[in-house]
């Protein structure tokens, strides 16, 4: 077996083993974290041929959808968030949008904002649910199975109406609202959550047409408004996750719509940040003062660019997208270094990724084996002897 792929296997051997998917360990779920690894698992059941690792994919699927689906055992409420019965919202377990997974639970109405303590506490975020979003519609491309599809388009509609608000011209979003989006709890928008809902959207609705899927909902409106509070002008950022988010935008989008004008925005906001981030950048401290899944995020953003096919952006687009590619493309190295770096045992006995253990081993799983994050579909053929064949790539 490849080196990089047995890493891989023993980060998700014992991610699955700690956070009770494979063992007795109490359920720790979190939804940023199992959205990457379900993608992982699909990637290493390629990899490997080993269709165990498939089986641990849907059933992650399914254990995030049965616990941050519902209510906390601490919470008075009970059931699914969706408030549907039990039969009805196990059909369609992301109606009610998904928890984030932490371990405090959300502020009460009426309790006073810490900023702080706002971090360790349960609500939703859009940008996760994006996340999640991402990974049923890999899954459905990779297994072709139409229902994942269809659960990740429900989840786009129901945090589409719940986190965008205002008139025509007006729109705007919310940050974080409460378990059962009924109320904000941060009220400011994020800096990319537009643009992860556009390009998203964008993605499960070339993957429904792909799969010929009459049931995935109709993303039209969403994909209006998310594109319409995109700010073209106000993309760039030096923060290394936020930059590797871009860098997954601008190559997820080039996938879909190869003549979006937006690409060019996105590429360029990309060099910018890169240049501000290297130059005051934290990549030379001990590793104590560097956080690894927010560097990995990164790495993963500059494995995407290399894909992007310039030659096709450049028909539409114009050369200087061609330029803007080729100059990313010679940023790859940087994030095999930010990869080779947290390989090494040394830099994960650090406080700093031991305290973040499971996002941040998932992140390095996905840096190493990352087709399944960032590939159209399987190979035809590819897969675990049981697995269904894959989809073709939407065009």
């Amino acid at each position: 077996m490849d080196a990089r792929v047995a890493e891989a296997a023993e980060l998700m051997t014992r991610f699955a083993e700690r956070t009770g998917l494979t063992s007795d360990a109490p359920g720790r779920r979190y939804l940023w974290t199992d959205a990457f690894a379900v993608c992982n698992f699909l990637s290493l059941a390629h990899a490997t041929r080993d269709g165990a690792y498939h089986e641990l994919g849907l059933r992650l699927v399914d254990r995030v959808h049965d616990e941050l689906g519902r209510h906390r055992a601490d919470d008075r409420r009970r059931g699914w968030l969706s408030g549907l019965p039990d039969a009805e919202a196990r059909a369609h377990p992301t109606r009610g949008g998904l928890r984030i997974g932490k371990p405090l639970p959300e502020r009460s109405e009426g309790e006073r904002l810490d900023p702080d303590l706002e971090w360790d506490r349960d609500g939703q975020y859009f940008h996760y649910l994006t996340k999640w979003m991402h990974a049923l519609d890999q899954a459905a491309r990779w297994t072709g199975d139409v229902r994942l599809n269809v659960w990740a388009c429900e989840l786009a509609v129901t945090a589409h109406r719940a986190f965008v608000h205002g008139g025509a011209g007006r729109k705007r979003m919310v940050w974080k609202l409460s378990v059962d989006l009924s109320r904000p709890l941060v009220p400011s928008m994020g800096h990319h959550d537009p643009l992860d809902g556009f390009v998203t959207c964008k993605r499960l609705e070339a993957t429904a047409r792909a799969l010929g899927s009459a049931a995935s909902p109709d993303l039209t409106s969403a994909i209006a408004d998310f594109g319409g509070m995109i700010d073209e002008a106000a993309l760039a950022t030096d923060d290394p996750l936020g930059l590797g988010g871009l860098l997954l935008d601008a190559y997820r989008l080039s996938e879909v719509d190869a003549e979006s004008e937006l690409i060019r925005h996105l590429l360029d906001a990309s060099v910018v940040g890169l240049h501000a981030y290297v130059s005051a950048s934290t990549l030379r401290a001990p590793a104590y003062r560097r956080l690894g899944f927010r560097e990995l995020g990164l790495a993963l953003g500059l494995a995407a660019a290399s894909r992007i096919d310039g030659s096709v952006l450049v028909e539409s687009l114009g050369a200087g997208v061609r330029d803007r590619v080729r100059e990313l493309q010679r940023w790859a190295a940087l994030g095999a270094a930010i990869a080779s770096y947290w390989l090494g045992r040394d830099p994960r006995r650090a406080p700093t990724w031991v305290e973040h253990q499971d996002i941040s081993d998932v992140m390095l799983a996905t840096c190493l084996v990352p087709d399944g994050f960032l590939a159209l579909g399987e190979p035809r053929g590819a897969g675990p002897a049981d697995a269904p064949a894959a989809p073709p790539p939407a065009p």
